[in-house]
């Protein structure tokens, strides 16, 4: 069995969530948690609440949580917001400001 947690549309950029997310795969859950936990990347606060929405997910299925791994963790980049810096000359520079949806598996360990 499988429990799986998704957020989506987060103001993070996804290259600076791939980051913290590849110290969490293939990781115990109460480990990741504590990875997470230790972690001085901005993204590992929203990581935090969606390791624990899975959890709780696990829990309504009935799974065993102390058996619980991280099997799968992905991050896709969502839409991008497009804002405008005003700059000298009256020109104007472009700003993307990267979205991004994440999804996180655990599965029970064998």
């Amino acid at each position: 069995m499988e429990a799986t947690a998704k957020v989506t549309f987060v103001r993070i950029a996804p290259r600076k969530v791939k980051i913290v997310l590849d110290l969490i795969r293939n990781q115990p859950a109460d480990k990741a948690m504590a990875i997470l936990k230790n972690t001085p990347k901005s993204a590992s606060e929203v990581l935090v609440k969606l390791l624990k929405s899975a959890i709780a997910n696990a829990e309504q299925k009935d799974m065993d949580t102390s058996k619980l791994y991280v099997a799968y963790a992905s991050v896709d980049q969502g839409p991008t917001l497009k804002r405008i810096r005003p700059m000298s000359k009256g020109r104007a520079y472009r700003i993307n400001k990267k979205t991004s949806h994440i999804t996180l598996t655990l599965k029970e360990a064998e």
